[in-house]
C-alpha cells in the first residue's frame, strides 16, 4: 500500500507556519485563525487526512500538519461537561448532526462523524474520518487520522491506531461493510478490504503476514483483502535459540463478488476451522 500525496483543500499558509514551528506559541493570534480553520475544515469533513484510492492511500500532509501545529498555537483550556472536567488543548467535538452519541463517548474537535453513526462509550481522535452507518462500539478507540468506512461495526475494545507522525505515514483505512470482532487491533497503516470479518483479538500491523490457510502462501503483509474471514494466528519460524511462534493473520474463507456475509454463514465457517470468535 502506498502513500500517495494530495492536493489539499486547506490554506497553504499552513505550510508557512510549519516551516517556522519552533517560532510559534499560543499567543499567534493570526497563526491560531488558520490552523483553527483548517482543523474546523476537518472537522465538518470538507477536508479529510487521508481517504483510499484503489491500493494506494492519497494523504494530505497539510491536513496532518495543520493538527500538529494545533498543539503548538492552542493553549491549555478548562471545559466541563455535567460533572466531568478536562483540561486540554483541544475542545470536544460540537457538531454531530445525524450522530446517535451514547453518554460516555468521547469524540474530539478535528474528527469527522457522517450522519447514521452511532457511537457507544468509545474514543474518537482528532483528525479521524468515520463515514455513515458506522458503529463505534464500546471502549472501541478510532485513533488520530484512522479512516473508516461506510456500515463497519467496530465491535467493542477494538483499537484502531492513529498516527500524525513521521511524515510519510500512512493512516489505517477500513473499508467500507466490515466487521471487526471485539478487542481486535488494526494499527500502522494497516488496512481491511471491503466486507471482510476479522475475528475477535486478531492483531494486523502494517507489517503482519497475512496468509491463505488452504495454500499457506503469504497474500500480503498488513492488509486483510476484501471479503473474507480472517483471525490471528501463529507461524513457526527457526532461530538459533529454538522454534518459535511469530504472530499473522489468517485467512480462512474467500467470498465471491457480491456476495455477503450471514451470522449463520460466518459460525459454519469458524465451526470448520475449529476456531471459536
Amino acid at each position: 500500500m502506498r502513500h500517495v500525496s494530495t492536493s489539499s483543500p486547506l490554506s497553504p499558509a499552513v505550510d508557512e507556519l510549519w516551516e517556522r514551528r519552533a517560532e510559534l506559541s499560543p499567543a499567534d493570534v493570526d497563526a491560531r485563525n488558520v490552523v483553527v480553520g483548517a482543523v474546523d475544515l476537518l472537522d465538518r469533513g470538507e477536508a479529510r487526512a487521508a481517504r483510499p484510492a484503489g491500493d494506494d492511500v492519497v494523504v494530505d500532509e497539510r491536513a496532518r500538519r495543520a493538527i500538529l501545529l494545533s498543539f503548538t498555537v492552542l493553549g491549555m483550556a478548562r471545559s466541563q461537561v455535567g460533572d466531568f472536567q478536562h483540561h486540554d488543548r483541544h475542545p470536544l467535538k460540537s457538531s454531530f448532526d445525524g450522530v446517535r452519541v451514547v453518554p460516555g463517548a468521547i469524540a474530539r474537535w478535528g474528527s469527522y462523524l457522517a450522519p447514521g453513526v452511532v457511537l457507544m462509550p468509545s474514543f474518537t481522535d482528532i483528525g479521524a474520518y468515520v463515514d455513515a452507518g458506522t458503529t463505534v462500539g464500546t471502549w472501541a478507540t478510532v485513533g488520530s487520522c484512522a479512516q473508516i468506512g461506510r456500515n463497519v461495526h467496530l465491535s467493542g475494545g477494538t483499537g484502531i491506531g492513529g498516527v500524525l507522525e513521521p511524515p510519510g505515514a500512512v493512516p489505517v483505512v477500513v473499508e467500507d461493510d466490515v466487521l471487526i470482532g471485539n478487542r481486535a487491533m488494526i494499527v500502522d497503516g494497516a488496512r481491511v478490504g471491503q466486507g471482510a470479518v476479522v475475528g475477535a483479538g486478531t492483531i494486523l500491523s502494517g507489517s503482519t503476514p497475512v496468509l491463505d490457510v488452504r495454500t499457506g502462501e503469504e497474500i500480503a503483509r498488513g492488509r486483510i483483502p476484501a471479503r473474507c474471514v480472517a483471525v490471528g494466528g501463529t507461524r513457526q519460524k527457526e532461530f538459533p535459540g529454538g522454534t518459535f511462534g511469530l504472530p499473522c493473520v489468517l485467512v480462512l474463507h474467500h467470498l465471491q463478488p457480491g456476495q455477503r456475509h450471514d451470522k449463520a454463514a460466518l459460525d459454519e465457517v469458524l465451526r470448520e476451522h475449529g476456531v471459536n470468535t
